[in-house]
């Protein structure tokens, strides 16, 4: 009982069991428009994706499902991001306070985390962060779809809220068929909700080092100058890429304004990260852009937070890693600060884990359609970043594969956070140390 109770492994427990009623509430037939009770694969599928935030979806959201079941779905990847960032800062914590154990001065003066001792005050912040993004961004898009689209205030604010809640929370559900891309002129839609997805997906550790040291970003934490130097480096490639792949594209940026292309080029950028919306037809891109979403979908955003992916602090942890090995540095360094080994090894181990699922899952996909390998790969890599971009193949795939993206959404949600804790949970000193030999490697 005690090691299942270990937090790593409540943090999966906890979502396997909000899976399980989320599928049984969406079974309901108040849940389905037509009256009925929806297939349970259907179900499980949408329970799982709104879970994990993923947004992947076999059925049309705002057709298929009622209003009622709109709700379910909300309140689940809700539940999914808020349990996720909560659970995942207070790991963070837990794991930081075993290093405090060891060094408790150098640590606190290193990380500038929360303290250590007050659970409630942690889960308060992170709630009160959540809620006023969500109900700020709601307000906005509500009196956007009232005032410049005629839409009943009933209606608007429930579109508003509903995109809002799934913005923040790197979900990517919408309750319109083609997502976004009734949008994707209007600037007063798409940028709220990129800053939804920018604030929800750079990871509550960083939102806490940012509201507390707001002029002193000389003081912030490694963790926070990595996140938010990678954050910056991957939007603007991302940008670049777009425009430059798409720029004369017939079936996405060719025919708009150079501000709209800006406009699309940016939002794609954003939403490649994790978050799953789209306000141009994926489909229609070109296979250059699809490769560059493999990228940004595997990356994914900040730890700790609402997004997937193996995460910007690990990507950038390797980078250095590289940088390091190639100018014959035999320590890791950033900012005026080393990288400790331990960190590597789990940067590492993520990174070979996540390639592991992605390899595993496009093979179990393959196996099962004729689909092409591109798309295949896309829906996998978007399932395990939980992204939810789709070239439109969801729906058309077998049951097994369909279960194989519900395994790589769980994974890709909780599985990279709960591993890296358990690692850095796990970490103790041998008593013993065998003879050192160095193998030929490259």
């Amino acid at each position: 009982m005690k090691t299942l109770l270990h937090p790593t492994r409540t943090v999966a427990l906890v979502f396997a069991l909000a899976i399980l009623v989320g599928t049984g509430l969406l079974m309901l037939p108040q849940a389905q428009a037509q009256g009925v009770s929806a297939p349970w694969l259907t179900a499980f599928f949408t329970a799982v994706s709104a879970v994990c935030v993923t947004g992947l979806v076999v059925v049309d959201t705002g057709t298929y499902w009622t209003v009622w079941g709109q709700t379910v779905i909300l309140g689940l990847f809700q539940l999914g991001g808020f349990g996720m960032m909560t659970a995942a800062t207070l790991l963070g914590l837990l794991v930081n306070r075993s290093l405090r154990l060891r060094s408790r001065l150098i640590t606190q003066a290193e990380t500038h985390v929360v303290g250590l001792g007050d659970v409630t005050s942690v889960a308060k912040l992170v709630f009160g962060v959540t809620l006023v993004c969500e109900l700020l961004m709601a307000a906005v898009l509500a009196g956007r779809l009232h005032l410049s689209y005629g839409l009943p205030w009933s209606e608007a604010a429930w579109s508003g809220l509903f995109h809002a809640v799934s913005a923040f929370n790197n979900a990517g559900f919408s309750i319109h068929a083609d997502g976004l891309t009734r949008y994707q002129t209007d600037a007063w839609v798409l940028t709220p909700v990129m800053f939804a997805i920018v604030v929800g997906g750079l990871g509550f550790p960083v939102l806490h080092d940012m509201r507390s040291r707001p002029n002193d970003p000389h003081h912030w934490s490694l963790h926070t100058k990595l996140t938010l130097l990678g954050t910056a480096g991957l939007l603007l490639f991302g940008f670049v890429c777009t425009l430059w792949f798409e720029w004369s594209n017939p079936g996405t940026l060719g025919p708009m304004g150079w501000l709209d292309k800006a406009l699309n080029a940016a939002f794609v950028s954003v939403s490649a990260r994790t978050a799953g919306f789209n306000a141009l037809d994926i489909a229609a891109l070109s296979h250059e852009s699809w490769a560059l979403h493999y990228f940004l979908m595997f990356i994914g955003g900040g730890s700790a937070g609402t997004a997937g992916g193996v995460k910007v602090g690990t990507f950038l942890v390797l980078v250095l890693l590289v940088v390091a090995e190639v100018r014959g540095r035999s320590d890791t360094e950033a900012f005026g600060r080393r990288i400790s080994p331990a960190a590597q090894r789990q940067a590492i181990t993520v990174l070979v884990l996540g390639s592991s699922m992605v390899v595993l899952g496009t093979l179990v996909l393959l196996r099962g359609t004729a689909i092409p390998t591109d798309q295949i790969i896309f829906e996998v890599v978007s399932a395990f970043g939980t992204v939810g971009l789709s070239t439109g193949i969801t729906a058309d795939l077998p049951p097994a594969s369909q279960l194989m993206l519900t395994l790589l959404m769980y994974v890709g949600r909780v599985g990279t956070i709960t591993l890296a804790a358990s690692l850095a949970l796990g970490e103790h000193r041998m008593p013993y140390r065998y003879p050192e030999e160095h193998p030929i490697v490259g």
